[in-house]
């Protein structure tokens, strides 16, 4: 694919964190799949299973032994929706890295919406053009952008939209150190402010959840939100106060 555009010679690694979807995971391995075929791309799908106890695991390895180009990552015990995106990213080996919720909400070919923008930046996010979920979720997720705006100055439309693509030499200064939980995407946007990276947004459809049981909006999952932005924020202010010392000492 070169920039992006065409999706001929799309060379892509795409990332699917996963945690109790026995009753999605296949249909979405499949669905990548089914895109990867109709656009001629090179792909690979990496699987982080973040320690599943419904029987994912045995869904991956038959799927695993079927699928050349899928890789599977188990995590022993759940270590959040961050740790899960990291681990998966971690283990890519194409151009071009990507990674979408598994749990049937988005659909791999609506990549295509985000890859034109390649051409001209190194990360595209989603935004969800209408979101399929309940006011709860839709609520939490509003307070949540919010905070973030004002606590990190980052401001993405729809921050954890899971839907992303970037470039993989970027990886290593964007790879979230702090967030293991819902904050990952917070932490992405905040390096790549300090990194000077520049990124753009492309709406993509948002699909109902046909099964399963979503986690986000469980009061363990949003207190460990808190808990991650408060440590960021604190880590690289420090930092920044150490770089600056270390200038006015060498300035004399």
């Amino acid at each position: 694919m070169g920039g992006g555009g065409s999706t001929q010679q799309l060379s892509l690694s795409l990332i699917l964190p996963c945690f109790n979807e026995v009753q999605n995971i296949e249909n979405t391995i499949r669905d990548v799949q089914q895109w990867f075929a109709e656009d001629g791309v090179d792909g690979q799908i990496v699987v982080c299973n973040d320690g599943s106890i419904d029987g994912t695991r045995a869904v991956l390895e038959t799927l695993q032994a079927q699928m050349p180009n899928l890789k599977v990552v188990h995590h022993e015990k759940n270590q959040g929706y961050g740790a899960s995106v990291r681990s998966g990213c971690d283990n890519a080996d194409k151009t071009w890295v990507a990674f979408m919720d598994s749990d049937g909400q988005f659909k791999a070919r609506d990549l295509r919406r985000l890859l034109p923008l390649t051409q001209t930046v190194d990360f595209v996010t989603g935004v969800r053009e209408k979101r399929a979920d309940a006011f709860q979720r839709r609520l939490n997720s509003r307070l949540y952008n919010m905070l973030v705006h004002v606590v990190l100055g980052v401001h993405p439309a729809d921050i954890n939209c899971g839907m992303k693509i970037f470039r993989r030499s970027i990886w290593q200064t964007i790879r979230p150190i702090y967030a293991t939980g819902a904050l990952v995407n917070g932490e992405m946007f905040y390096a790549m402010k300090h990194a000077g990276i520049a990124w753009k947004e492309a709406v993509v459809p948002h699909y109902p959840r046909v099964a399963g049981s979503p986690t986000g909006a469980n009061l363990g999952v949003i207190l460990r939100t808190f808990k991650e932005l408060w440590r960021l924020k604190r880590a690289r202010g420090a930092a920044a106060t150490k770089v600056a010392e270390s200038v006015a000492v060498s300035l004399g």
